[in-house]
């Protein structure tokens, strides 16, 4: 009996050990578990750091559109130009001075914008994120005073809007001198062939600007004269209507970088990255004016960004 009894004691023992040893075991397993996954994280976001990538899915994400669109390079422009910064100047489109007040307080212009403005380029423009805003500006005093059927006879001049200098593209271009409607398409800064006038006006038509809904042939804001001044140039030296579209896009895209991260952001959910979009798509009215981005973002989460895009000088 005795022995029985020890032979009982020793099997619960074996088994009681057994247990213990399979609860330490799993109680180990998920420490490790855990302790791999937090390291694996930690390690993960410890190498993001050290490359200088963004943490987050969403960043990540967000970079990875924001570098399709927006080359931290820059995209070299199908136009070149020349000494019309001096022609401008000389004319009062720009007053010098008050075109270099504008970025006296971002370090003043730098050598590449500073020629933009007094002398002359013989190179391609080349749009980066630092200068995108300087060649807004230049373009918008370019399509405000360089003379274009399109201001005279156009919507600008409808006389229900009572007269052309009440809209953000004139009454809010502040840099040139004297009253700006006195170099309100009154200079020959570009001057366009027939068939070159045609093609600014056939694209002008199908050229969107986020902020509002109204085409480049109506220019009433600043990107909207800034468009139009672009499409003359590029009109002038002989860029097809193909390349004229892709230009216009690249440029849009500078200047509106959250809209088109976003725009993006929808074609890739819709299987086209943004190297294969028909730009002359994207600029028309379904994606590109200000009702037809909104109609986009209720398709997406929205990437958030500074968006850029101002209508002042």
């Amino acid at each position: 009996m005795i022995l029985k009894l020890k032979s009982l004691f020793a099997k619960i023992k074996t088994r009681l050990l057994f247990a213990v040893a399979c609860f330490i075991t799993a109680g180990a397993l998920l420490a490790f578990t855990f302790f791999n996954f937090s390291l694996s994280f930690q390690l993960k976001s410890s190498t993001a750091k050290l490359l200088g990538l963004p943490e987050s899915l969403e960043a990540r994400e967000a970079a990875k559109f924001e570098k399709a669109v927006l080359p931290a390079e820059g995209v070299v422009l199908p136009v070149k130009w020349g000494d019309l910064g001096a022609q401008m100047i000389k004319a009062g489109v720009i007053d010098a001075d008050k075109f270099e007040d504008v970025y006296k307080n971002q370090g003043g212009l730098n050598e590449e914008t500073r020629r933009l403005l007094y002398d002359s380029d013989d190179g391609n423009i080349k749009i980066t994120k630092e200068n995108s805003g300087v060649l807004l500006n230049l373009l918008w005093a370019l399509g405000l005073g360089n003379k274009n059927t399109i201001l005279e006879k156009g919507p600008m001049s409808d006389k229900k809007y009572g007269g052309a200098g009440g809209f953000a593209s004139t009454g809010g271009w502040t840099l040139a001198k004297g009253n700006t409607m006195n170099h309100y398409s009154k200079h020959e800064f570009v001057p366009l062939t027939a068939e070159q006038q045609q093609l600014v006006e056939k694209t002008s038509w199908n050229i969107y600007r986020s902020c509002c809904g109204n085409p480049t042939y109506f220019p009433d804001c600043n990107h909207g004269m800034a468009m139009l001044g672009f499409l003359e140039l590029m009109a002038s030296q002989g860029v097809n209507e193909a390349d004229m579209y892709k230009a216009a896009l690249t440029v849009n895209s500078y200047w509106f970088p959250e809209t088109h991260i976003n725009l993006a952001k929808y074609f890739d959910s819709q299987g086209t990255p943004w190297k294969k979009v028909d730009p002359k798509e994207v600029l028309g009215a379904d994606y590109s004016s200000a009702s037809g981005y909104r109609n986009i973002l209720n398709k997406i989460k929205p990437v958030e960004r500074q968006s850029g895009g101002s209508c002042g000088v």
